[in-house]
């Protein structure tokens, strides 16, 4: 009896995320990675055009990270941490804190997006709680994504996502999208009874790629800072350069109390999760009163070697080489974006810094069959793409090439020749 491919295998035993398991192709067999490139067993190789569900910063298999975190197996896997400490995680709290987007003073550990936010919600509300202050409502922005936790899916949009799980999530107000001189749409006095506003700086990713202006944002958040509300920057996907700098509130003068973390923290290495709030939030769970304590917790919170390539990942990021690469990309994205506007099938060319988008004309909708056929028509182009709905992004590794971001292109263009000639 031959033995059984790996897809074969997979198909008996796997449960893909965000996948119908009925209709969905066949999951590609990947055995390898290397710098922007997947490797499947056939030894096809394919551009990791979206950097794996947007992680990837450093590129697949650097051999600086697995150094590092074969050193720190050896030393130290993993210890609890609501009792004892470890160096790495110690190390990357104190450097995070010196290039964080604000005054922040402590760093929680979790292990992903979902979790870094839940984290914030509950440390927002906690914070009023602790103070006999009845401030419990939140403020979100419309169209807005932040996890598949209740608490993450209660602040995102109501959606495909979501529908099963609306009874259960808890009242949220929301804000439309910030516009260029929007004024903001609540009467200022009513924030008095708001917790939080946790908001996607400057782009919402698995919203559509949505951009939108920091000036407006700024003013937004200044007034919702005059009234007592805690700001909470979801910059799980904008961190570590996807806009262009560090962090998408650089691009901010007001800047937030409470910052979420995860995807390119480790360069896409290992999960981790970082939420980052400042002192007063802190001192807020002070108390002879254990009944204020934080409790909140993982069984791999800080994990060492997690740690470990998060140190190490900002060590690579933070090298001239990197530096000038995601500059150039930002160029590039330039010229690619100035060339989708000969063909009218794409619409609302975009970007900001790293992340590059547009619309293809036709349905919008999340689970229509042209996500599906945009998907197949990069990949059969050496491109691993993942479309939301019609919208494609390009948001690669920094360390991709020349050729390898021109492939992504060259594909693209000969997507508009063949929907122009299709109609």
């Amino acid at each position: 009896m031959p033995a059984q491919s790996l897809v074969e295998r997979d198909a008996r035993v796997i449960w893909h995320p965000d996948t119908q398991m009925l209709t969905e192709p066949a999951p590609i067999s990947i055995v390898k990675g290397d710098g922007a490139l997947l490797m499947d067993e056939a030894g096809r190789a394919y551009i990791d055009a979206d950097a794996s569900w947007w992680v990837n910063t450093i590129g697949h298999g650097h051999p600086l990270v697995a150094e590092r975190m074969a050193e720190q197996a050896r030393r130290l896997e993993h210890c609890i941490f609501a009792c004892l400490t470890h160096e790495p995680a110690v190390q990357l709290a104190e450097r995070l804190i010196e290039r964080l987007p604000g005054i922040f003073s402590r760093i929680f550990y979790s292990d992903n997006g979902s979790t870094s936010v839940e984290v914030a919600l509950k440390m927002a509300i906690q914070f009023w709680h602790n103070q006999g202050i009845p401030r419990q409502k939140l403020l979100a922005l419309e169209g807005g994504y932040h996890g598949d936790t209740f608490g993450s899916m209660s602040v995102g949009a109501k959606s495909v996502f979501t529908a099963p799980f609306e009874p259960y999530l808890f009242e949220v107000t929301y804000l439309p999208l910030p516009q260029p001189g929007q004024p903001f749409p609540l009467d200022e006095e009513s924030l008095q009874g708001y917790a939080a506003f946790i908001f996607e700086p400057l782009i919402q990713g698995a919203g559509g790629m949505r951009i939108y202006p920091a000036e407006t944002l700024d003013a937004w958040l200044e007034i919702c800072r005059r009234q007592g509300v805690l700001l909470i920057a979801d910059e799980v996907m904008t961190g570590f350069y996807r806009t262009g700098k560090m962090f998408a509130c650089d691009y901010l003068r007001t800047k937030p109390d409470i910052i979420c973390l995860s995807k390119g923290l480790t360069g896409g290495t290992l999960p981790l999760g970082v939420t980052a709030c400042t002192e007063k939030i802190f001192e807020a769970f002070l108390s002879n009163d254990k009944r204020k304590t934080f409790f909140h917790g993982h069984s791999y919170t800080a994990n060492p070697i997690a740690c470990t390539a998060a140190l190490t990942s900002l060590d690579i990021l933070l090298t001239d080489a990197y530096q000038q690469q995601i500059q150039h990309i930002v160029a590039q994205h330039q010229h690619f974006l100035q060339k989708l506007k000969d063909y009218p099938c794409f619409q609302h060319p975009r970007q900001l810094g790293t992340i590059a988008a547009f619309e293809v004309q036709g349905d919008a909708n999340y689970t229509s069959p042209l996500r599906d056929t945009l998907y197949l028509f990069y990949l059969h182009r050496g491109v691993l793409m993942r479309p939301l709905g019609n919208t494609v992004y390009v948001m690669p590794p920094y360390c991709i090439t020349d050729e390898q971001l021109q492939q992504i292109y060259d594909a693209t263009y000969a997507l508009g020749d063949w929907l122009l000639h299709k109609t």
